[in-house]
């Protein structure tokens, strides 16, 4: 076990604090290997969700399951989308007694370099959910590029707020009692939808989030499961319900954002 992972485990102020990572997995079977050995050095567990994914991806599943202690797979028996997957994965999690999970995608996509930097800071801020505040290079396409400014931009609204930096980076520590809390209230959504989708209601809830960037890289032979067509569709009607949702919530959101500005604006006492 590394040092971080024994902090981890201990910290701070007498409260345990359990960590571990959540990887949903559907048909990538070329990189999700090496994606468990830079993982497993932090000396975490790891919780592997196969969404129904074909018998070459499910032999590769195995064989990881067999060859890493940490590792514990989970198996859905009918491709469910990456929201489902990822909500299968923290459920679990949570069943576990972890107090955190952070999820990484399996396509090779996130610099797990920064593994570590976000881990110490959600132990500096475990109330907090942590993202990654995505770096691209030249390897994002146009369209997807310049997508998530539109979507960026609709969060701004559902929230009143620029707290979101990205709301559409599946690199982030979920704090697993804030999003079981949600979870009991409110459904979420299974397919590319999700991760926006709870990211706006945990700050509905009230959760602080904080945003590291770090780089995000879209190799030519990687595999994507984004339908270009129906998942935007998908997630243009989740806007509408999320922006409805804010009206719904509006006189809340105008208070916490009032008594957070009376809160910062009152001046520090000494002894």
């Amino acid at each position: 076990m590394t040092q971080l992972a024994t902090a981890a485990a201990t910290k701070p102020q007498g409260k345990t604090l359990a960590y571990g990572f959540v990887i949903p997995n559907y048909n990538h079977h070329l990189v999700i290997t090496d994606t468990i050995k830079a993982l497993v050095v932090f000396g975490l567990p790891i919780i592997l969700v196969d969404d129904g994914s074909n018998e070459e991806t499910q032999q590769v599943l195995a064989a990881i399951d067999s060859d890493f202690h940490q590792v514990t797979l989970i198996r859905r028996a009918q491709n469910g989308g990456k929201g489902a997957a990822v909500q299968t994965g923290l459920a679990a999690a949570y069943q576990a007694g972890w107090s955190h999970a952070l999820q990484v995608d399996a396509d090779g996509q996130h610099d797990l370099n920064d593994v570590d930097r976000m881990l110490k800071l959600s132990l500096a801020q475990p109330q907090a959910l942590l993202s990654g505040q995505p770096i691209y290079d030249d390897s994002i396409s146009k369209g997807r590029y310049y997508g998530r400014f539109i979507t960026h931009f609709w969060v701004y609204i559902e929230t009143l707020s620029m707290d979101i930096k990205d709301s559409m980076c599946g690199f982030r520590v979920y704090p697993l009692a804030a999003y079981h809390q949600l979870t009991q209230s409110s459904r979420l959504g299974n397919k590319m939808d999700f991760d926006i989708e709870v990211m706006v209601k945990l700050h509905w809830q009230g959760v602080p989030m904080h945003f590291i960037k770090t780089k995000v890289l879209y190799p030519e032979d990687g595999i994507s499961h984004f339908n270009v067509f129906d998942d935007n569709v998908l997630i243009s009607l989740m806007h509408t319900r999320l922006f409805f949702g804010m009206l719904w919530r509006l006189p809340k959101i105008i208070y916490r954002k009032l008594m957070c500005r009376k809160t910062s604006g009152q001046p520090k006492v000494s002894n």
